[in-house]
């Protein structure tokens, strides 16, 4: 059974811009050790499966610049882009294409400069995600196996205009995570219609509102509920299978969603998100 990558490696390009957090403090934890590692583990899990196809995509359209710092360490990390493409490679799969886009263009660049460093095959794309997604789907040779990996800040800028158009993709499996944070803190604050910070992310969401009155402590699942529906109504099973991205003090902040037309993936997302405590490293 093939490892997984290694959970440090020196920066290739430790001159260009490194992610550190809203506050510039540095990110949680969690980013290496929970996000990345359910990518890492999922990957290696289906590598067979990649094996099958002759091109092999992955896609991030919010890629940042290839590489984080914890907040209380000295040393940074592999960002999400780089820990995926170098899994695939480690599980004898590698990605023949990696999509990567990001509204900063020297975030976009660095991330560009460090998969190279690597070797991987990458294409960078400048722009907000709903923006470039077109041009990524049109890079994504016909037939491939497309891994959309969606990993926005907030839930605002999870546009479904961006799951609608990658749906239309032949081979596609999403793994989205969903600021659950954002929803909790700002959902009773969006009823105002001059707000309306989310009806990117659920078009159409207050005319769908059940008649009876929804208690602040409700509204929230109501709405992702509703996400995952209007996912489901694309022609996609969503795992029922969703890690908790938790804080340092046990706050959800995301739910890793993921979702995909056939069973098999599923199945073995399940697998790997049962075991929450399972060793990668």
């Amino acid at each position: 059974m093939a490892e997984a990558v290694d959970v440090w490696e020196p920066d290739t390009h430790p001159d260009l811009p490194i992610e550190r957090g809203k506050h510039g403090r540095g990110v949680g934890e969690w980013v290496p050790f929970e996000k990345h590692r359910y990518l890492c583990l999922y990957l290696n899990a289906t590598r067979e499966a990649w094996k099958g196809f002759k091109n092999r995509v992955l896609l991030d359209p919010f890629c940042g610049p290839g590489r984080v710092q914890v907040l209380g360490e000295t040393i940074s990390r592999d960002g999400g882009t780089v820990v995926a493409y170098r899994q695939s490679v480690l599980s004898g799969a590698p990605f023949t294409r990696v999509l990567v886009g990001d509204i900063d263009p020297d975030r976009a660049a660095a991330n560009e400069l460090r998969l190279m460093a690597h070797g991987a095959p990458v294409q960078k794309f400048v722009g907000a995600a709903y923006e470039t997604v077109d041009s990524m789907i049109k890079a994504v040779p016909f037939g491939a196996l497309v891994l959309a990996y969606i990993d926005p800040y907030n839930l605002e800028y999870l546009s479904f205009s961006i799951i609608e158009r990658l749906a239309k993709l032949q081979h596609v499996d999403f793994a989205v995570h969903f600021s659950i944070m954002d929803l909790h803190r700002n959902i009773d604050m969006e009823m105002n219609p001059c707000r309306d910070r989310f009806r990117d992310a659920l078009p159409g969401w207050r005319t769908r509102l059940p008649a009876d009155e929804l208690s602040k402590q409700s509204l929230p699942n109501w709405f992702f509920e509703e996400w995952c529906s209007r996912v489901k109504d694309l022609g996609f099973i969503v795992s029922s299978r969703m890690p908790r991205i938790t804080d340092g003090e046990g706050r959800a902040i995301y739910r890793l969603v993921f979702f995909s037309r056939h069973p098999l993936p599923n199945r073995i997302w399940g697998d790997i998100a049962r075991d929450q405590n399972r060793e990668l490293f």
